[in-house]
């Protein structure tokens, strides 16, 4: 018994070294099969999941509690790793046999007595009512006190990065309100930019969410936690963000004519590729396409692209090859959805007023580009 308990410290100790390090240290590693954080990850949601969908009905409470679960888990995973370190080095006392000295009474050399020395020792707390005696112990204790103090300044070197990445996030997901809608569709987004001076300033845009897509996948990639951290406004997400670049993306390449589609291409790609591998990292299992656009729909789409004065492509089965281009990664985006419990905009909606517009204090002001069309999102 001694020599498992020695051989399952040593095991748990390596095997939350090597989590922590490949999620503090070097956080891309994320697709190994077998990890603690991962497992930890899957489990823990898959229970806030179910008690946010079957005993909160209340879509405010719910919002609200599903939006704790990213801290708190983070939390939770932080405090697993420690208490995994301390078990594991009260394991390894235990198994070698160490003798200690206890000053309060008479020695028992009981795992709960090691597991206490491993806690004093972790957190060099320095109570010295419970030592080791031989040289072994003194060398366990020694490196694990420098390990507790290295292993916790890792973990607070890590809260920076990750909040500054979930900032980021959400600065770039604030800037769809205005041009986009709440929540954004591709056709508000498209319309609402057909106004502007310069119909080629939405190539700039665009090549700005090239960007903020590949530094999604990016940071995602690095802290998979960020994709449970969910955004102030229940109508706005990073899920609705892509969602919504990839529309207009798809748009702009099969509907209008005579514009540079140059820009939606590489635009469209990176998304797709974040979306894809995002899909993958939360394993988020592909799901059969349900079409986001109707027939109905998809007349008042091109009615609204042509009541703002955007030249269409006619005379072609446009239909088609949007549902085509669709096809490469809605799946993707749905199974995110379902996974997350994130609403997955649709191309085109009634419009509501925006974020901005309204508050607690005041009513809705009139809206800015607004298109009409059957509403289908909750």
């Amino acid at each position: 018994m001694h020599v498992i308990a020695a051989v399952a410290g040593f095991l748990l100790i390596l095997t939350i070294l090597i989590d922590g390090f490949e999620t503090v240290v070097q956080p891309r590693r994320v697709t190994r099969r077998y990890r603690i954080s991962r497992v930890y990850f899957g489990s823990f949601w898959a229970i806030w999941r179910y008690i946010a969908r079957e005993w909160i009905g209340h879509s405010k409470r719910r919002a609200g509690f599903l939006s704790a679960f990213g801290p708190l888990s983070l939390l939770g995973l932080f405090f697993t790793w420690v208490a995994g370190l301390v078990l594991g080095f009260g394991l390894l006392h235990c198994g070698l046999r160490d003798p200690i000295f206890v000053t309060s009474g008479p020695s028992n050399e009981y795992l709960s007595t090691y597991i206490y020395l491993s806690g004093t020792t972790f957190f060099t707390l320095g109570y010295g009512d419970v030592t080791p005696i031989t040289r072994l112990g003194r060398v366990l204790a020694v490196l694990e006190s420098g390990l507790g103090f290295g292993f916790l300044a890792a973990i607070l070197s890590y809260l920076p990065a990750l909040f500054q990445a979930f900032s980021k996030r959400e600065v770039d997901i604030s800037l769809l309100d205005a041009r986009a809608g709440s929540p954004p569709t591709a056709a508000q987004f498209i319309v609402r930019s057909a106004s502007a001076p310069d119909h080629a300033s939405i190539d700039s845009f665009l090549a700005e969410w090239e960007r903020w897509a590949a530094e999604l996948l990016e940071s995602q990639l690095s802290f998979p936690v960020l994709g449970f951290y969910r955004s102030q406004h229940d109508n706005q997400s990073w899920l609705a963000a892509l969602t919504t670049v990839l529309d207009t993306c798809a748009v702009r390449m099969t509907q209008l004519r005579d514009i540079n589609t140059f820009q939606s291409q590489m635009t469209f790609a990176m998304a797709r590729h974040a979306a894809v591998d995002l899909a993958l990292v939360l394993r988020a299992p592909r799901r059969e396409n349900s079409d986001r656009l109707t027939a109905e729909q998809f007349n008042a789409l091109r009615q609204a692209l042509r009541d703002a004065k955007l030249p269409l492509i006619e005379n072609e089965p446009r239909e088609e090859a949007l549902r085509n281009l669709r096809s490469t990664y809605e799946p993707f985006l749905q199974a995110l959805g379902e996974r997350l419990l994130l609403n997955v905009p649709p191309i085109i909606a009634n419009p509501v007023p925006d974020n901005w517009q309204r508050s607690a204090w005041m009513k809705p002001t009139p809206g800015i580009g607004e298109i009409s069309s059957e509403r289908h999102f909750e």
